[in-house]
């Protein structure tokens, strides 16, 4: 087995699309009376990437709700912080679709200032009705779009 894919596990050599990658600089309202981020912030952080990310792809908050019945819901999200942000930073918050299934979306992301891991996480999206709140399956159009996103597994992976 040659090549390191995204995950870090070894597999052959896969093309992996780089990961998607939202600027965002920190203001003295993301931070305590230190200047340091305030570890709530960085879960705004993260879920304006993956509002970025989706719009990229042509698919809006809005219109996923209103002409879709379409909204995701964070159903779990494991945080690991590496290292601490502090006022005026500029930092990089990134978006890999790790796994694309009818129903929900787990996407890694990472925090980073200059190269430097602050932060990784790994967020489950649960796909609900707007209406009522019901699980449902991500629209056809959309999943189609997001499959190709998804990091490539190796063949024991799959």
């Amino acid at each position: 087995m040659s090549g390191v894919g995204v995950s870090g596990l070894s597999s052959s050599p896969v093309p992996v699309r780089p990961p998607f990658s939202l600027p965002t600089r920190v203001y003295w309202e993301d931070t305590d009376a230190g200047g340091v981020v305030y570890h709530a912030r960085y879960v705004a952080f993260l879920e304006r990437a993956r509002t970025e990310w989706m719009r990229t792809l042509g698919y809006g908050q809005e219109a996923l709700r209103t002409s879709h019945n379409l909204v995701f819901a964070v159903r779990a999200m494991r945080m690991d912080f590496r290292g601490p942000a502090r006022l005026d930073d500029v930092l990089q918050v990134t978006v890999v679709l790790r796994e694309c299934r009818r129903a929900s979306l787990v996407v890694d992301q990472l925090v980073e200032r200059e190269g430097k891991c602050l932060l990784d996480a790994q967020v489950r999206l649960a796909a609900l009705d707007a209406e009522g709140f019901r699980p449902r399956a991500v629209p056809e159009a959309l999943h189609a779009e997001l499959v190709p996103h998804q990091i490539l597994k190796s063949g024991a992976d799959a």
